[in-house]
């Protein structure tokens, strides 16, 4: 199998309001063709595209052609990469409120 190596930060890619919305479009169907998800924006065609691209980039994004049309897929499996670094963040912030609980129980009696 030869895959290419994202060449765009997952975390770049997804910081875009834009792109995120793509990722939920492509995310409630099988695939999708560039002008069904260009009726979703205010943005032209072009600026749809440059969007895809990034995440295409990323990782996040596959296509393939099917006559003229390109089709895009949701590949969501470099996104567990945010997953992991919000899953470090949510625990260490349940830990520190768990302490404060138990300071203010203390506190309390």
């Amino acid at each position: 199998m030869n895959e290419k190596k994202p060449t765009r930060d997952v975390y770049e890619a997804v910081a875009d309001p834009t792109r995120r919305k793509l990722l939920q479009l492509l995310a409630d169907v099988e695939e999708s063709p560039l002008n069904e998800l260009t009726i979703h924006f205010e943005i032209g065609r072009t600026a749809v595209s440059k969007h895809l691209a990034i995440l295409k980039e990323a990782g996040l994004v596959t296509s393939r052609k099917v006559g003229r049309e390109t089709r895009f897929k949701l590949n969501a499996s470099p996104l567990k990469e945010i997953q992991d670094w919000v899953a470090f963040y949510n625990k260490f912030w349940r830990a520190r409120l768990s302490r404060l609980n138990q300071l203010l129980e203390e506190e309390e009696e």
